[in-house]
């Protein structure tokens, strides 16, 4: 057999759509079955915004390559976001090497750049232990709708500013919210090669006296799909506001609460604390209104209430594939102990 057939596969759900083998198919198969429904494909990742696929021989990031490929051809290695990842292939990384208990919040990847990739894709080569290091998934078409006008309009009229404080090449490791140098973002040591890439993207860099590196971005809350012209919110305040560890870490403590997750909650009270200490520029990371002025910490709030109210949960299994339209659709991450969890990630 060279091809999947109706009667080994079966298609199901909604948010995400769910591909799926009825036994452990050959990787070759549903490479051929992509390419040949590829328009059919392409119609449901628009529609849902996001699909799973599950129980196909995809054991190795070369596998998860090239079923990625399969549905963008193009992939891109050029990472500006804020997350350390490791290289595996050209193509291919960890999707993130934070410790297992930061949470992250849900975002668009790499919202805040001028280029922002189409499509995301993350495979699981080793799920965590059940009930933890799940990537929910957010559907931001319905964020923007559900929210509250005012608030909408609030943030439609003032727009947003983002600031990101980025250490020396070499710099010794800060505190915990410290970011990558910016050598290791940009993968320059050279400022020229740096500024182009920062004009390219929409960013105004700083060159701090220090030797780090300062970086400024303005954006529009919300974006319309360039296919389907759907309106989401769009950017990175749950993740870039100062308030955004406690605020997370709040919610999970009420989807999921642990000894653990109480005491990391307190931990991250402490550090918000402290960390409101600083001058508003010389956060790591921080989301302001265009104007510069703080963003009401109540909208905020309503955000994160949307946006966990629309939060998909679901378990990896090992060898699944999770495509997501970047445009519509947002993905995080929740805490987890086990070292050995690997999942990776790559994007057009």
């Amino acid at each position: 057999m060279t091809y999947l057939t109706n009667d080994n596969y079966k298609i199901y759900g909604d948010f995400p759509l769910t591909i799926e083998a009825n036994k452990n198919q050959n990787l070759n198969l549903l490479v051929a079955w992509l390419h040949q429904e590829k328009k059919r494909v392409a119609k449901a990742l628009l529609e849902h915004g996001a699909i799973r696929f599950r129980h196909f021989d995809i054991s190795t990031p070369e596998a998860f390559e090239k079923v990625a490929r399969a549905i963008a051809p193009i992939l891109k290695n050029d990472y500006l976001g804020t997350s350390p990842r490791d290289a595996v292939t050209d193509y291919v990384f960890h999707a993130s090497e934070l410790p297992g208990y930061f949470p992250i919040p849900q975002h668009c990847e790499m919202s805040f750049c001028a280029n922002p990739p189409e499509f995301l894709f993350f495979s699981a080569m080793n799920p965590s232990e059940q009930n933890s290091g799940e990537t929910p998934i957010c559907d931001m078409r319905e964020v923007w709708r559900q929210m509250d006008p005012h608030v909408q309009e609030r943030f439609s009229a003032r727009g947003m500013k983002n600031v990101r404080n980025y250490s020396a090449p070499g710099a010794p490791a800060g505190d915990q919210m410290q970011l990558k140098s910016w050598d290791e973002m940009f993968q320059s040591t050279d400022k020229a090669i740096v500024e182009k890439k920062c004009e390219e993207e929409g960013f105004e860099p700083e060159w701090k006296e220090d030797g780090g590196l300062r970086l400024w971005g303005t954006q529009k809350v919300s974006k319309q799909h360039p296919l389907s012209g759907i309106e989401a919110w769009y950017n990175h305040l749950a993740v870039f506001h100062v308030s955004s560890p406690v605020g997370e870490y709040q919610r999970i403590c009420n989807f999921r609460p642990t000894a653990n997750n109480e005491s990391i909650l307190e931990m991250a009270r402490s550090l918000e604390k402290s960390m409101r200490e600083k001058p508003a520029e010389d956060l790591s990371m921080h989301t302001f209104y265009e104007d510069g002025s703080e963003i009401p910490e109540e909208d905020i709030e309503h955000v994160r209430d949307l946006i966990w109210k629309n939060l998909h949960v679901s378990a990896w299994q090992k060898g699944d594939v999770l495509a997501i339209d970047n445009a519509s659709v947002s993905h995080g991450r929740l805490p987890y102990k086990n070292e050995d969890r690997e999942i990776l990630v790559c994007w057009s």
